[in-house]
């Protein structure tokens, strides 16, 4: 693969972030470049795409918090940032797109619908708009739900 210098790395308060960002992290080390850490707060269209929506946005600086702390463990250039929008995929294409990086990473969990793997809906999107690269890191199945059992 050729060099990664600037990455955005979404991230949703889910246990899967400190993999993203890692993943991320070890994607820009070899040219000493950024890791742009989002957290996209998706605003119902019943409000103003600029209302304080403070729980969200608690939750939101707690994982950046978590994740710039990660990056220095990881010797990692981490920066972060919360972005209020009405389509969350659309916005992890356009500030991937303002901030010229060269991968996009997202974690999404392990899901199933009708017996099968699902992608939701923002990867699907991400993969399809995204003008870089990008990397879908897919979270473990549950030891309680084997394969094929559901």
């Amino acid at each position: 693969m050729s060099t990664v210098r600037d990455a955005l790395a979404l991230v949703t308060g889910s246990p899967l972030d400190a993999d993203v960002v890692s993943l991320a992290c070890d994607l820009t080390r070899a040219s000493k470049g950024c890791v742009w850490v989002l957290y996209v707060i998706e605003i119902d269209l019943s409000l103003p795409v600029d209302a304080e929506v403070s729980s969200e946005t608690t939750r939101g600086e707690q994982t950046l918090q978590r994740m710039e702390q990660l990056g220095k463990s990881l010797k990692c250039k981490v920066e972060g940032d919360i972005l209020q929008a009405r389509d969350m995929g659309a916005a992890i294409v356009r500030e991937a797109a303002d901030r010229e990086v060269d991968v996009i990473v997202t974690g999404m969990p392990y899901v199933e619908r009708y017996g099968n793997p699902s992608l939701g809906e923002i990867a699907p999107y991400v993969l399809r708009h995204s003008h870089c690269r990008v990397v879908v890191y897919r979270g473990e199945q549950s030891e309680a739900q084997p394969a094929g059992t559901r």
